[in-house]
């Protein structure tokens, strides 16, 4: 019995060797990019670096798809080391401001959720759009984009094709709002708290929040980190609720404790330990701002990953219903945002 415990101790130096030999290669072209879009952003503050770095990587990849030895660190760069910012940004809260403002944001994000999930079952299924990549653009636009997606896809059976058809229309949308929302909070004079509010509730995928709100400013990004994974929770009723459905509908289980548990991201359980951390004094403010700068750098290198992996030919296989009905939603997404921050007396 204790070779099976021991075995895995003694491998570990040999196996993290393989995946840093798998990994390194496409993680130092993410870093590269990032070092370059960091740059531009302390030339051009109000870019910031994470937008240069999507540029880029976009630019890049519509030109040359990356060669198939980066793409294990590309993706390792997009996913891990972005969930890894995540759980760092946690060192310039508190307990007391995440519950405060995850409190602030129920009415908006409530609402965004509740509109964008009707309108996907309404219109596309009026557009003839199939069941489950309805489903999953409607989830991957209401709560957090590939994250949502990829959870919600093994409950409902989607194909990958399906999945793929899904994660690129969404990726085209969290681009525009990258580009698109500072200019539409500076054209509404929104305060960093209004906007962050916006950007946690109306946009998906946690990097492209974080793109977006960071642009902003350090306050909005610090708002919208925070709304963006108390939105994130809604994984977990969501999809428990989609696999009731699909159990009843195919006369089979539902979903156990442990597979509701394991919803729960682990970046976001490590956020919040951050957090703690940083509530108790525990984190020195030399240290704090270093954790900050690590970051910012790290998303940077995230987006570049992200604008690396798109796949235009995808996009073109999706076909303009899945992109209309995407777009639909985004735009009445972004509009219930708007307005619920505005009726609640956010928007300044």
């Amino acid at each position: 019995m204790e070779i099976v415990f021991v075995t895995p101790v003694i491998s570990l130096p040999r196996r993290l060797a393989l995946r840093g030999r798998d990994v390194w290669p496409g993680v130092l072209v993410c870093m590269g990019i990032a070092v370059v879009a960091s740059a531009i952003g302390r030339l051009v503050p109000v870019l910031g670096g994470a937008v240069p770095a999507i540029v880029i990587g976009v630019g890049i990849a519509l030109v040359r798809r990356p060669a198939d030895r980066l793409r294990p660190g590309i993706e390792y760069s997009s996913k891990f080391l972005l969930q890894c910012a995540v759980v760092l940004l946690g060192a310039q809260l508190s307990l007391a401001s995440i519950f405060q403002v995850g409190l602030a944001s129920l009415p908006v994000m409530l609402s965004t959720l509740a509109v964008c999930l009707l309108t996907a079952w309404a219109i596309g299924r009026w557009l003839g759009i199939e069941r489950r990549l309805r489903t999953l653009i409607g989830v991957g636009t209401g709560i957090c984009g590939a994250s949502a997606i990829a959870a919600v896809a093994p409950v409902i059976t989607a194909a990958s094709a399906e999945v793929a058809y899904a994660v690129s229309t969404i990726f085209l949308f969290n681009v525009l709002a990258v580009l698109l929302f500072p200019l539409l909070g500076h054209a509404l004079n929104m305060s960093p708290h209004a906007f962050g509010l916006l950007a946690g509730t109306a946009v998906n995928d946690t990097s492209s929040v974080v793109a977006t709100a960071s642009v902003y400013g350090t306050a909005a990004l610090s708002f919208a980190v925070v709304v963006k994974l108390v939105r994130t929770l809604m994984i977990i009723p969501i999809t428990v609720a989609l696999a009731a459905v699909e159990a009843r509908r195919t006369a089979s289980r539902g979903m156990s404790a442990g597979q509701i548990g394991r919803l729960v991201p682990w970046f976001l359980m490590g956020f919040v330990v951050v957090a703690v951390l940083n509530s108790l004094g525990a984190i020195a403010p030399g240290v704090q701002d270093g954790l900050v700068q690590a970051s910012v750098f790290l998303i940077a290198v995230a987006l570049a990953g992200i604008g690396l992996s798109t796949d235009a030919a995808a996009l073109r296989r999706a076909g303009w219903r899945p992109l209309l009905l995407g777009a639909i939603l985004w735009v009445l997404v972004t509009a219930t945002s708007l307005v619920v921050i505005w009726a609640t007396g956010a928007l300044a």
